[in-house]
């Protein structure tokens, strides 16, 4: 029988954003017990709130928007890896001793899946463009984060961003690993099709395939 993780963030008005992003909120419009026929919510928030992707958009003047986005990256076989490294930028070395080619996604579990959600966290792994480059070589598609970004926090260049698409990599952040056992899994975390969306929320679910 198989085990399904969530790995999504909760999101609600105390998780923290980017700097300067639009805080999350959630507006109760009409309540059944004011003696409306339905409750109904307003939402209004970053893309970039709690477990997200990131459509080529959001770093590149001519990128893809969301609803170009290949879904196919989003559904399939993903390797969750926990690495030692506190802060500052993953290398190869990194991985030595994992066997990259089982999955073609993969997942990153730092420290930063059990640092306080209502905090914006600036002291982050990330994948150095060394990385990203060994990475797409090895066939991997999509990089999840547990962290806000796949850069440092203050590099205005985006550069790590930009190498992972220049691989072809897909880019998912903000997961919560904290309870997820390294190995292998199947990994859904679908886009909302927003039109000329920079990014999106995702509900990110891992699940274990049935003889794991």
């Amino acid at each position: 029988m198989s085990t399904i993780y969530d790995i999504s963030r909760t999101l609600n008005p105390q998780i923290a954003v980017w700097p300067g992003d639009h805080p999350f909120q959630l507006d109760k419009a009409l309540q059944i017990k004011d003696g409306e026929s339905v409750n109904l919510t307003t939402i209004t928030m970053s893309a970039h709130t709690g477990t997200h992707i990131d459509a080529p958009l959001h770093f590149l003047g001519d990128g893809d928007p969301v609803e170009a986005l290949d879904l196919s990256k989003y559904w399939g076989p993903s390797q969750v890896v926990t690495v030692t490294k506190e802060s500052g930028p993953l290398m190869p070395e990194d991985f030595e001793g994992v066997d990259l080619t089982i999955a073609p996604r993969l997942l990153v579990h730092s420290r930063s899946s059990a640092r306080n959600v209502t905090r914006f966290d600036e002291n982050i792994v990330y994948p150095s463009t060394i990385l990203a480059d060994f990475l797409g070589a090895a066939g991997i598609v999509l990089y999840g984060a547990d962290g806000p970004s796949m850069d440092k926090t203050d590099d205005a260049e985006l550069r790590s961003h930009k190498a992972l698409h220049r691989n072809n990599i897909a880019i998912l952040e903000g997961v919560m690993l904290s309870d997820v056992p390294d190995g292998l899994y199947e990994l859904v975390a679908m886009p909302l099709k927003i039109e000329g969306g920079d990014g999106t929320p995702v509900r990110a679910v891992l699940r274990t395939f049935p003889d794991s």
